[in-house]
């Protein structure tokens, strides 16, 4: 240390000081919370010190470039040394108050402390009165203080010595080598790792154990991760308002307006039959763009000969748009309506119950090109399906091609190579990315796939931006027939369901060929296909009904057979049994609108502006005003709210029961 600048000596000082309380307190939060016999995780640890090493790399970048300023700079006037310590005594402070609020607010609420905490402000004379009531306050209040008096004793001392010792003798080139190295090491710190994507909250939840998750996080990281989501929430009395109409509409078990539980049990008879399943989410993979509606570019010939194999939903919308929500809403049948960031990026909505993990006994794989850590996608994976073996583009032996990772062909060869190997029965989610920007169709497979370039013209009067996207449009067709081809090659096939539906469509409008509702409202960009592939245990059927992507998971486990309890907004599309009509509730988040897509009607409200529309599904007649029509439109206004609400609610309040 004496060889470094002083400068330098001090700020790592400091630093080091902190990162050792910082640990300390993750030490004292392990044993103190830590569940009978549960062992210490070092995993969980040094996750920690990484998060730690984040706040710290902060304050020491923070250190270094206000001792730029003169009158800040200690080595140059010795009035700095009292100011800094000022300065870092508010500072450490703050880490007093925040690290202090955490130990209690994990001891009351069981979670980490995060900005939610901010909405006690609102009723501050409440709040107070139970802090009062239940800490001792007085008693923090004085060891806050000591404990501050002391870093302030030990910062002016240490600092004082420092400024005072004898600088070493270094030569320009090496002082500056030193200051480079110092400020890249403080850029790595706050990264927090050396990769494509920086550290984040969600890698705390990779370990599928909620105890050692708590235990790597920090107030810090906890805190400002959650700051954006702090409004995130429901309204109480709306909720209450609208369970009995959506626990009526759902089908609930038991309905209860206090607990307001959406559980629905489906029990089946003993069965050893056990089909494997494999989950398809396309990349962008828009209704109107495919061959199954009639585009006359033909982009898609291959599934649409799949999907007169199979059992084909035509009228399936996701619940939102864009891929982080469409994963959201398959795995958890939640609508994401989280503003205006997705819910995958809220901690606070991290802990979710999904129906995958009620199928025992089936190994449970997630395939990606690319990497999970884009959205946070592996924090919701991790944490709520149990025994998740995730594969990303370090396991797999293709080149990666673009920023997505490898191409989806090689995708689905080399998940097709794992499955194959599979002995028990398993249940696969394989995640496209192709069929986005920047398009990248790999030059191994130029020759096998030919490109085309069709007029300008004739590309958008049917939906194409240009021949770029026509013909990553045409690939993705192209890696479904390669995957399909090798799979029927495979002993696993006669016994799967494989399952096809886009994360959600694009807006454009394709002509005559949809209703003016489609372009209108912009639903074409929630506007996906949704194909139940299983020749010999599926009968081919092209189904009209209106559905979404919150049905596939409640359906699957009525097709599976296995016992399970739905507390998704979805249903079993293949249970006869349920005679409501059928919806598909979206939320744009671009439009800020949310709505209710039937078979016959649509009725949307614009969250800002406040402006309704209730209008044909399937022509562009203006609905006549008659006293069905007007029973309609009334329904479909109250559950478009119903829905939102519920939809806010179970966000924060659909935990894990399995």
């Amino acid at each position: 240390m004496k060889r470094l600048p002083r400068l330098i000596r001090w700020v790592l000082g400091v630093c080091l000081l902190l990162l050792l309380l910082m640990s300390a307190y993750r030490l004292f939060f392990f044993f103190h919370y830590r569940g009978e016999n549960r062992p210490f995780s070092g995993s969980a640890f040094w996750l920690g010190v990484r998060y730690d090493l984040r706040v710290v790399s902060v304050l020491g970048l923070l250190m270094v470039t206000l001792t730029s300023i003169g009158w800040l700079n200690p080595f140059l006037r010795p009035a700095a040394i009292r100011r800094w310590t000022w300065i870092l005594s508010i500072i450490f402070l703050a880490f007093l108050v925040l690290y202090g609020a955490d130990f209690y607010h994990y001891d009351y609420l069981k979670q980490r402390l995060n900005a939610s905490v901010l909405n006690f402000l609102e009723d501050m004379a409440i709040s107070a009165g139970m802090m009062w009531q239940t800490y001792p306050l007085i008693r923090i209040t004085l060891a806050l203080a000591f404990v501050l008096w002391l870093f302030a004793l030990w910062h002016r001392r240490f600092l004082h010595k420092v400024v005072l010792s004898k600088p070493y003798p270094l030569k320009k080139y090496n002082r500056f080598a030193i200051y480079f190295l110092l400020v890249v090491s403080f850029g790595v710190g706050i990264f927090g790792r050396l990769g494509q994507y920086p550290l984040r909250w969600s890698d705390a939840f990779s370990f599928s154990d909620e105890f050692k998750s708590h235990t790597a996080l920090n107030p810090f990281q906890s805190f400002f991760s959650t700051l954006s989501f702090r409004k995130s929430g429901y309204d109480l009395a709306k909720m209450r308002l609208y369970y009995p109409v959506m626990s009526d509409y759902l089908g609930v078990d038991r309905p209860d307006s206090t607990a307001m539980r959406f559980d629905r049990k489906r029990e089946f008879p003993a069965s050893n039959q056990r089909p494997n399943v494999v989950l398809v989410i396309c990349e962008s993979f828009s209704a109107y763009m495919s061959s199954m509606y009639w585009n006359p570019l033909n982009s898609t010939p291959y599934f649409d000969s799949l999907t007169r194999q199979g059992v084909f939903f035509d009228r399936c919308f996701t619940p939102a748009f864009g891929t982080a929500r469409g994963v959201w809403a398959v795995i958890t049948g939640i609508p994401d309506v989280e503003q205006p960031k997705t819910a995958s990026r809220n901690p606070l909505a991290v802990d979710q119950h999904t129906i995958i993990n009620d199928l025992d006994g089936y190994e449970k794989m997630y395939f990606l090109g690319g990497s999970t850590t884009w959205a946070n996608i592996r924090g919701l994976l991790n944490n709520n399906i149990a025994g998740l073996r995730i594969y990303e583009e370090e396991h797999f032996r293709a080149e990666k091609v673009d920023v997505w990772g490898i191409s989806d062909k090689n995708l689905f060869l080399e998940a097709n190579k794992i499955l194959s190997a599979e002995r028990k029965p398993f249940f696969a989610i394989i995640q496209t990315a192709d069929n986005h920007r920047p398009y990248t169709i790999p030059e191994e497979d130029i020759g096998a796939f030919q490109k085309l370039s069709l007029p300008e013209a004739e590309l958008k009067a049917n939906g194409f931006e240009n021949n770029a996207q026509y013909n990553a449009f045409r690939y993705t067709d192209f890696t479904f027939k390669t995957f399909v081809e090798a799979a029927k090659n495979e002993a696993y096939f006669d016994n799967t369901i494989f399952v096809f539906v886009g994360d959600h469509g694009l807006r454009g409008n394709p002509g005559t060929r949809f209703p003016s509702v489609y372009s209108r409202q912009g639903i074409h960009a929630e506007h996906v296909p949704l194909l139940f592939y299983a020749p010999g245990m599926l009968p081919p059927a092209r189904v009209h009904d209106v559905c979404s992507q919150l049905d596939i998971l409640p359906t699957l486990g009525g097709l599976l057979k296995r016992n399970h309890v739905n507390t998704t907004l979805g249903r079993d599309l293949f249970d006869s049994s349920r005679k409501t009509e059928p919806m598909a509730f979206i939320a744009d988040p671009d439009l800020h609108t949310i709505a209710l897509a039937g078979n016959g009607y649509y009725y949307g409200r614009n969250l800002r502006t406040g402006e309704k529309e209730f209008v044909s599904m399937i022509n562009d007649r203006p609905v006549q005003a008659t006293k069905e029509t007007d029973s309609i439109h009334r329904r479909m206004a109250y559950l478009t709210e119903a829905w939102y609400e519920t939809s806010r609610y179970l966000l924060l309040n659909n935990r894990k029961k399995n």
